[in-house]
């Protein structure tokens, strides 16, 4: 009956969506040459043969989703790969760091004549979401089609799990709709069991697979030239309202540290020239990356608004505070700079990462700041202190190498799917 309703909506709310979908277009939100396929309209033809789809929200959930992808491609020469995701940065990246043959589509807004479009046009054999993005018209019309799906890396907040439990004929058939379900954590898979998945499992987090983030090593010598020695600290994947924060804090770093070097990578890097504003604004000499400025022994604050270049700042910077932590906003991913033997600060809203910080917990290896003070301390403590600093920093890394095996369980769990994937389309 919900579904019904939720269908209906979406078909009689046409203008609406189209509306909002044009105002995201004029903000920048969706891709200006590539919005067609938010209607499943497809700008690439359909490989013959098997067709593995994945589908990944954002940024976050594109990232865990690449070692697997790669597996895939190695492991199944025969299967066409195409991933999805919904957003323009995710979407940059994944053009950066996707292998060769694989396409990358924006998903179809989730009415059900743009998820016929585009499924009508791509026939997957298989299709593989990754952990909580649910999209009731595609997953319905997938599931009518015949397609094996499974739900990857799956995770259930308690707040999604609340939500869910309101209307649980609606979450039944939802993810009734999957054969097979991967939770990142037992707790997890518990989840998805009463809320009626089926063949749920629990391989562990795949984000533990990722593998270093890239880097180019003549730009990161140019950098490491011109920082010479001095100080470096970076606060990472920071969302609006953080970065008066740090920069308030290194004010205070300055009275301790008077040549500190401050990075800022922005998790939205096309808010980099409002916040250039934003903290000139507070009389600190700033360097925008996407404006080429130079990076000069002036200069306050560096500020990282480029894609795919975390890779690089992780290496600059010995420590690394983790953004989206402060307010309970869930936190961002710390393995990256974990397995960059960064030091970790981190808020203490880290709900979307709940089971790792467990385990940094356990080892002692990440340091929870609740406001500016305890901020400026912390990283006064590290800068200082150059042993604690490499202990934590190692303490981390243990952490975020210690699961690698996450990944061949999961495709272990994945290979009757895609196996049988080459009865598929010709």
């Amino acid at each position: 009956m919900i579904y019904s309703l939720y269908r209906g909506l979406t078909t009689i709310a046409a203008p609406l969506i189209s509306r909002y979908l044009q105002k995201r277009l004029h903000k920048g939100k969706e891709h200006p040459t590539r919005f067609p396929e938010r209607l499943g309209q497809a700008s690439f033809t359909r490989p013959t043969g098997p067709l593995i789809w994945l589908h990944g929200a954002s940024v976050g959930e594109a990232i865990s989703l690449l070692p697997l992808i790669e597996a895939i491609h190695r492991d199944y020469k025969d299967c066409h790969i195409l991933l999805t995701t919904g957003t323009v940065t995710s979407a940059a990246l994944m053009e950066k760091r996707l292998p060769d043959g694989v396409i990358h589509q924006f998903i179809p807004v989730d009415r059900l004549p743009y998820v016929r479009r585009f499924l009508d046009h791509w026939r997957p054999d298989v299709a593989i979401w990754a952990e909580s993005e649910l999209w009731p018209n595609l997953i319905c019309e997938t599931r009518k089609r015949g397609v094996s799906m499974a739900l990857i890396n799956a995770r259930m907040s308690d707040k999604s799990l609340k939500t869910w439990r309101r209307v649980p004929g609606f979450a039944k058939k939802l993810l009734g709709a999957f054969d097979l379900c991967l939770a990142q954590t037992d707790e997890d898979a518990q989840r998805y069991r009463d809320l009626g998945a089926q063949n749920v499992q629990c391989p562990g987090n795949l984000k533990y697979a990722s593998p270093d983030l890239p880097v180019d090593d003549a730009e990161l010598a140019q950098l490491r030239n011109k920082i010479g020695k001095r100080p470096v600290w970076m606060a990472a994947s920071t969302h609006d309202g953080e970065e008066i924060l740090i920069a308030q804090a290194h004010r205070r770093l300055k009275e301790t540290f008077p040549d500190v070097l401050t990075i800022i990578a922005p998790r939205h890097p096309e808010r980099g020239p409002s916040i250039a504003v934003d903290l000139r604004a507070q009389s600190l000499s700033v360097a925008q990356r996407s404006a080429a400025e130079d990076l000069n022994p002036a200069c306050d604050i560096y500020l990282a608004d480029t894609m795919g270049e975390l890779g690089l700042f992780y290496r600059l910077s010995p420590i690394v505070f983790m953004g989206k932590s402060l307010e309970p906003l869930g936190g961002q991913n710390p393995l990256e700079a974990a397995r960059l033997n960064c030091a970790l600060l981190c808020g203490p809203y880290m709900t979307n990462f709940a089971e790792i910080m467990v385990r940094f917990a356990e080892q002692d290896s990440v340091l929870i700041v609740h406001d500016e003070t305890e901020m400026v301390k912390m990283v006064t403590l590290l800068l200082s202190d150059e042993a604690l600093r490499e202990e934590k920093a190692q303490r981390a890394h243990k952490v975020a190498v210690g699961e690698a095996a996450v990944l061949q369980r999961t495709l272990s769990a994945l290979a009757p799917f895609i196996d049988g994937s080459g009865r598929g389309h010709a």
